[in-house]
């Protein structure tokens, strides 16, 4: 029988001193994890916060041993306090030993960025958790299932009996989330690792796995480890925060400290980026108000969008109607599955609506349906009406050199090439902010933010009158994301832009958007300036989004007592 020490509630879990992870390259050594020290203690939540390829990730995987090849812990101690009172040193451990799998998911347990990609997808979900439980702790088939149906129902998985025997595709991001945070938990451990477990989720759902980690670790006593880009889940969540730049520490201490007496430049820039989208831009406040008499760009009236069969389709788009006037910015905001991305495809007709019409002006006044457009006319208005994609990773074509992407909308439509085509990538490069001389590099030389810029370059090289923007900087640090956003309203200002700017990020619609429209399962729920929506809002739908959204202030923490709308 083993013996059960009880679990300690306070004190020392984790020292970590001089850490050092290395990734040797074909240009020279790279210092991943550059001489990292920080203590973790019992119970408490540290935040570790940058952007990407600062380290934050590499850090995490090295108290676990699992860095990828050919990445290896060079120098350091990592001093891990057992509940028995001993202490051993993980950096010591061979990554493949016995004695680093014990403490490996029984000790220390880590749910990871991407669900779809950490799950199986061959094995149901309940296999996958029950294979840790019978693993770590020897518990026969009829245990593990028993353990795994309780522990569905503590991470808040509906009808945890039925659920057990689904497969990962069945689930949702935020219940695959959960999933996670239930395997992870199985072996009841001291140290949970979760390296940035919101980031691809909507914000009411980011909500609910903030509230689920901090209720476990409250019932558990676990210590939290909680990576991530986002200062507002900071402000939210943390006892503690490590700021990191270049695998190196720039400041740490506790979150009150951190955010209202920073010390460092880089974490005031981190800070202030994250109270900049806090409220209207600049930009914005300089402008002229818009004409209200002008007559619509765009003009959506009864839009449908059908998916399936009649008798048990999905309405993913349910009859829509909004208007797009010149020179303005209109947000399209809603949680996944809302309908706001499949609004704007079918506005280009990348899907075919089921019903209503779109009604597009061209500058000569004459119009035309998009709905019922014929092959030429949609031609022609695609060269108008733009998109900028929400991945720059995958909207790139990895085998054409950036002067390849930017100009083969104009190749594809006869407008130049030669010396005139090279001449006009160059122009458009410079004026989304590209150095000229880097065109015939290829996308993956070029950070996050520069490929959005290249997408932005991209889809203004027709000289379109509207851009759809779909979730343009989601995947963009925060720094970046509001230099994007500045750019795309210097470019509106320059080039006589209208923008339909879908987003899930608030922050994002209020920073930029003249009118927001709120979607819910397919259906407008509510549409109105930014400024009313943003500040008071009438829909509770809209009122339970706000809610939702974490403030960048650790003294005004309110995601606990967000409203909850249940349609």
């Amino acid at each position: 029988m083993r013996l059960v020490h009880p679990k300690p509630t306070t004190g020392t879990l984790l020292e970590v001193r001089n850490l050092q992870t290395q990734f040797p390259t074909r240009s020279g050594l790279v210092k991943a994890v550059d001489g990292v020290s920080f203590t973790l203690e019992r119970g408490k939540t540290l935040c570790i916060v940058g952007e990407s390829g600062s380290g934050k990730s590499v850090t995490a995987r090295s108290i676990l041993q699992i860095v990828d090849a050919p990445g290896k812990i060079t120098g350091g101690e990592m001093i891990w306090h057992a509940a028995d009172g001993t202490t051993v040193d993980l950096a010591k451990l061979n990554p493949r030993s016995k004695d680093i799998r014990k403490i490996r998911g029984r000790e220390i347990a880590m749910i990871f960025q991407e669900p779809m990609s950490s799950l199986s997808p061959i094995h149901t979900v309940g296999n996958q958790i029950m294979e840790v439980l019978q693993l770590h702790l020897g518990m026969n088939k009829a245990e593990a299932r028993e353990r795994c149906i309780e522990l569905l129902r503590q991470v808040e998985i509906p009808k945890p009996d039925k659920a057990i025997d689904r497969y990962t595709f069945e689930f949702s991001g935020g219940m695959r989330q959960r999933v996670m945070i239930a395997m992870a938990l199985a072996c009841d451990p001291a140290l949970l690792i979760a390296d940035e477990p919101t980031t691809a989720l909507d914000v009411t759902t980011q909500a609910e796995i903030i509230d689920l980690i901090r209720r476990l670790q409250k019932d558990h006593g676990m210590a939290v480890m909680f990576i991530t880009h986002d200062m507002g889940v900071v402000a939210e969540i943390a006892d503690d925060v490590l700021v990191m730049y270049h695998g190196k520490v720039m400041e740490e201490g506790p979150v009150d400290t951190i955010f209202h007496n920073p010390q460092d430049d880089y974490t005031k820039m981190l800070i202030g980026s994250v109270l900049k989208l806090e409220q209207k831009a600049e930009i914005r406040l300089k402008r002229e108000p818009l004409k209200d008499d002008a007559l619509p760009v765009l003009e959506v009236k009864n839009l449908s969008m059908e998916f399936g069969s009649v008798s048990a389709g999905v309405k993913a788009v349910d009859n829509v109607s909004l208007t797009l006037r010149p020179g303005e910015t209109l947000g399209v905001v809603g949680e996944s599955g809302s309908g706001k991305t499949t609004v704007g495809r079918c506005l280009l007709r990348v899907y075919d609506p089921t019903e209503g019409s779109a009604i597009y002006r061209k500058a000569d006044g004459s119009t035309v349906d998009l709905v019922t457009a014929n092959k030429e006319e949609l031609k022609a208005a695609r060269r108008e009406i733009r998109m900028i994609f929400q991945d720059p990773i995958s909207s790139l074509n990895p085998r054409m050199t950036i002067s390849q992407v930017i100009a083969e909308p104009m190749l594809v439509n006869g407008i130049a090439k030669g010396k005139e085509l090279d001449d006009r990538v160059a122009h458009l490069m410079e004026q989304v902010g590209l150095n000229p001389d880097w065109r015939e590099r290829y996308p993956h030389a070029f950070s996050g933010g520069q490929r959005q810029r290249i997408g932005v370059a991209r889809a203004i090289s027709l000289n379109p009158r509207i851009i759809i923007a779909d979730e343009a900087t989601s995947a963009l640090d925060v720094s970046i994301r509001a230099q994007v956003l500045d750019l795309m309203m210097e470019l509106q200002d320059r080039l006589g832009l209208s923008y339909i700017f879908i987003s899930h990020d608030i922050s994002v619609i209020r920073y930029m958007c003249d009118r927001v429209a709120v979607m819910y399962r397919g259906k407008l729920v509510e549409i109105g300036a930014a400024d009313q929506v943003c500040n008071t809002p009438t829909h509770p739908y809209t009122q339970a989004l706000l809610s939702a959204i974490p403030r960048p202030d650790p003294r005004t923490r309110s995601i606990h007592q967000r409203m909850r709308y249940t349609g």
